[in-house]
């Protein structure tokens, strides 16, 4: 059996979106002292910096896990296109049942990724930089279950969300 070794590709990428950090399972009290000044009726704003990992073997005939200008391509269709220059919980229809947290924000571009890849087998990290200070990486899969909003359970005690607050 022949020896393909296995070698990691990151890409970067920087995109700018808004969004407000609300959850409707919590009161709107509850909102403002767990969220702070991210929870803002305004929204507030960040330069998203993502690093997206691909991983696997080195193909002996392209000497190539992937073609950088291939995963560039996917990037902007699950990154750029619908996301940079938005407001996450008014554009884009994910986030309209989900908290627009980095985490779930992380999720959402692994997801879309997963989609548009021809091989996304590959995909081994999103990795999304907030702010200079708080950093969110996700590598797929699921140990907790996820909960979506629904519009009828509103303003339940359930508090399994994150600040993206400094």
């Amino acid at each position: 059996m022949a020896h393909h070794p296995i070698v990691s590709i990151t890409r970067r990428e920087t995109f700018s979106s808004c969004h407000r950090l609300h959850s409707p399972f919590l009161t709107d009290e509850e909102n403002k002292k767990l969220y702070g000044k991210c929870n803002n009726p305004n929204g507030h704003g960040h330069n998203y910096v993502v690093l997206v990992t691909v991983k696997g073997p080195v193909d002996q005939n392209t000497g190539m896990v992937m073609n950088v200008h291939d995963l560039k391509h996917y990037m902007h269709q699950a990154i750029m296109d619908p996301l940079d220059h938005k407001n996450l919980d008014q554009d884009v229809p994910y986030f309209k049942t989900v908290v627009s947290t980095t985490e779930n924000l992380a999720i959402y571009i692994w997801d879309q990724l997963q989609k548009v890849m021809e091989k996304p087998n590959l995909l081994h990290e999103v990795k999304i930089l907030e702010t200079e200070k708080n950093h969110v990486v996700y590598r797929g899969g699921s140990t907790y279950p996820r909960k979506k909003i629904n519009p009828t359970n509103l303003h339940s005690n359930h508090h399994d969300v994150s600040s993206d607050s400094d």
